[in-house]
């Protein structure tokens, strides 16, 4: 599997979920689009400025090895409380995956995404204890908010429309769900 993983061309994303090679197409400009937007929306989060307010790294696209085998995983987004990210990660000599499991993680729907992201990956997030995890339907504009409580999934809020969304755990921020899909 990770030999297949190594492999895979630059044109593909690869996971290693539940020890199967996944492999599909880069993301479409409408996945990759709404990945950028709301990071930038989340930006004070991880490079906050003035009144920001900061506390997180978040990362496009990491890639994580969790778990014994690993499960191999690139989230769209990940965030870490900065008291947990892994010292010496953006080190020159550091390796290239994270085995610390972020505190949040958002997936970003599309038509061959969307099973694994509400199947095998919520499962392993869940295993890992992630204690937040968005999932984000550029198709409609819905936000999908869950967080872990007593080792299962609670879903917060599913948000829709226009109105602006504080979703834990940035609450501290209004993200227009609109502005999400324009160009």
């Amino acid at each position: 599997m990770v030999a297949g993983y190594l492999q895979a061309p630059d044109t593909m994303v690869a996971e290693v979920i539940d020890g199967e090679l996944s492999r599909m197409p880069r993301p479409k400009p409408r996945h990759a689009h709404a990945t950028v937007r709301l990071s930038g929306r989340l930006r004070g989060f991880s490079d906050p400025d003035g009144d920001d307010p900061g506390g997180w790294v978040i990362l496009v696209e990491p890639e994580l090895h969790l778990g014994p085998r690993p499960d191999i995983l690139a989230p769209d987004l990940a965030g870490w409380r900065r008291e947990r990210f892994p010292e010496g990660a953006f080190d020159d000599a550091a390796p290239a995956a994270i085995t610390v499991a972020p505190d949040w993680v958002c997936e970003v729907l599309s038509d061959s995404t969307e099973t694994k992201d509400r199947g095998k990956k919520r499962r392993i997030y869940r295993r890992e204890r992630v204690g937040h995890y968005w999932i984000y339907d550029p198709r409609d504009g819905s936000l999908e908010v869950s967080r872990l409580e007593n080792g299962r999934w609670l879903e917060v809020d599913v948000f829709e429309g226009d109105e602006p969304v504080r979703a834990e755990p940035f609450e501290a921020v209004a993200i227009p769900l609109a502005a999400l899909r324009k160009l």
